[in-house]
């Protein structure tokens, strides 16, 4: 390993290191502290430095609670404030320039991971890329909504990256007018929410969005305002005294979030529930992002967009000591988010016997399955349909996806879980199973060098396909073409598509 590998940055020079054919540089920094007068406020620009900038190492993470999902990366990384707002790249070992750039945004509910939590190196080895990975505020300090203050902070980090990409990845080995931002969960919100916000308009050319999207539901100010309002409460500040909320400590403002009970109880996926995260907001993103597709804000944007079959699994299987629903809940548990959604109750039954009759023979068709799979389908798959819907009747360049090859995990509980496909994307499979991650076999290794070669492939030319899989169709409404990755990786026509039609008129 030599660590000695030098690069100019319009901010000054950053000493990586060269590992496995691959040239690593780690915690830049592309914005000043945000700290002070700087916290709740948008990424200011940095000011440069005078000497080489050591990048061996990852910069500390955005402060976060503790959670069983950052536990799986390793969940001991140093937390810093003013030292989080920091990006990781990737770059193969090549005399070729102007290689094509894929920015990756974690995910985590916005409230915890890091760039951090993924190793780039074999993707960008494999697929002749430039990966970069960044961090952005998180919770209250990245989502914090006090209208008119201050919104959106977090997804402003993460433009301000996205600029730090376009004036100096081009020193790295990489394109900056061939930029695919890729993310997953909520990650992959970020990046189809950047669609629509002006500010990032010109930053970025493709999109590659995994569980998650612009779900129609989301955004909306009157839930991200009783977060904030309940924070501002349990520390006694005044409403809108930004200036106090300046002075509170990190720890104090992590534990007066409700994002984090409404994570660990798994009621962030009801649509009510008061959490922080996106908002329309009049300067920084004036319209819900589907609304603003629609009237072609991203038209020329390729998009790359899917889910995973049983993603809700993942909360059932890391919480086992919550209720099982049970056929006498299953009725009730129906109605509570038909009527959140504002629907009739009698909508909840005929939603639970499509997808038993949808399911019969095919998938478990338990109570608790059934709630599983219809809530995998309200929170991720029908949001991101709907989303692959507008962009295709603008943008012919726009691919489907649905992974589902299912995990075993402890307690019987088997399926394609929420994150089961990030080991396959950047061929993190191992010798030994660790955590959700699987190991690695003839059959996982196959299905991930394929989705590896689709991901680059797409990021080269804003066509996923290759001679490896079959010929992958663009998404329209007449098709609705998908291609599935999992034991077969083949397409299939509208899959689940009784289950898809029973959100006709409700998302």
């Amino acid at each position: 390993m030599e660590k000695n590998i030098i690069v100019d940055t319009n901010l000054g020079k950053v000493r990586g290191y060269r590992a496995r054919g691959v040239f690593k540089f780690k915690g830049i920094p592309y914005a000043a502290s945000p700290v002070g007068e700087l916290r709740f406020s948008p990424p200011a620009p940095r000011q440069p430095w005078d000497e080489v900038l050591d990048a061996t190492e990852f910069g500390p993470i955005a402060p976060q609670p503790p959670s069983v999902l950052l536990a799986m990366f390793g969940g001991k990384a140093k937390q810093s404030e003013a030292d989080c707002l920091t990006v990781n790249v990737w770059s193969p070992e090549t005399d070729q320039k102007n290689l094509p750039v894929m920015v990756w945004v974690h995910g985590g509910a916005f409230v915890t991971g890091s760039g951090a939590d993924l190793d780039g190196a074999r993707l960008a080895l494999r697929g002749n890329v430039v990966i970069v990975s960044l961090n952005y505020r998180l919770g209250v300090l990245g989502f914090f909504y006090i209208p008119g203050k201050t919104a959106n902070v977090g997804l402003l980090d993460q433009i301000a990256a996205l600029k730090w990409v376009k004036e100096n990845i081009e020193a790295f080995g990489g394109d900056p007018k061939n930029v695919t931002i890729f993310g997953e969960s909520a990650g992959s919100v970020s990046v189809c929410t950047l669609m629509a916000m002006p500010s990032a308009k010109g930053l970025f050319h493709r999109v590659i969005a995994q569980s998650g999207a612009c779900h129609p539901m989301f955004y909306h100010n009157l839930r991200r305002k009783e977060a904030s309002d309940q924070v501002q409460s349990k520390l006694k500040i005044k409403e809108g005294d930004i200036d106090a909320l300046r002075k509170v400590t990190i720890d104090e403002l992590i534990k007066a979030d409700p994002t984090n009970k409404a994570i660990q109880s798994g009621s962030t996926f009801a649509s009510d529930a008061p959490t922080v995260g996106p908002v329309i907001d009049e300067k920084t993103l004036p319209e819900h992002p589907l609304t603003a597709m629609r009237n072609g804000s991203a038209k020329e944007i390729e998009l790359l967009i899917g889910t995973n079959q049983d993603e809700i699994k993942l909360w059932t299987a890391l919480n086992p000591n919550a209720p099982k629903v049970d056929e006498s809940k299953l009725l009730k548990s129906t109605i509570n988010l038909m009527k959140a959604l504002g629907q009739d109750e009698d909508k909840a039954e005929q939603m639970i016997k499509t997808y038993q009759q949808a399911r019969k023979g095919k998938e478990p068709i338990e109570p608790q399955d059934i709630v599983d799979a219809y809530l995998t389908d309200f929170a991720f798959r029908i949001p991101s349909i709907r989303l692959a819907e507008v962009q295709s009747d603008l943008q012919p360049n726009t691919y489907m996806y649905l992974f589902n090859w299912k995990l075993k995990m402890p307690g019987g509980i088997q399926g394609a879980i929420h994150a089961i496909e990030l080991p396959f994307v950047f061929g993190l499979l191992s010798e030994k199973a660790i955590g959700i991650f699987p190991s690695k076999s003839e059959e996982t290794e196959a299905i991930s060098t394929k989705m590896m070669d689709s991901w680059t492939f797409f990021a080269r030319t804003g066509n996923p396909n290759h001679k490896s899989i079959p010929e992958w169709p663009s998404y329209s409404l007449e098709k609705r073409s998908t291609m599935l990755f999992g034991k077969e990786i083949k397409v299939v026509n509208g899959p689940l598509d009784d289950e898809r039609s029973a959100w006709d008129g409700i998302l």
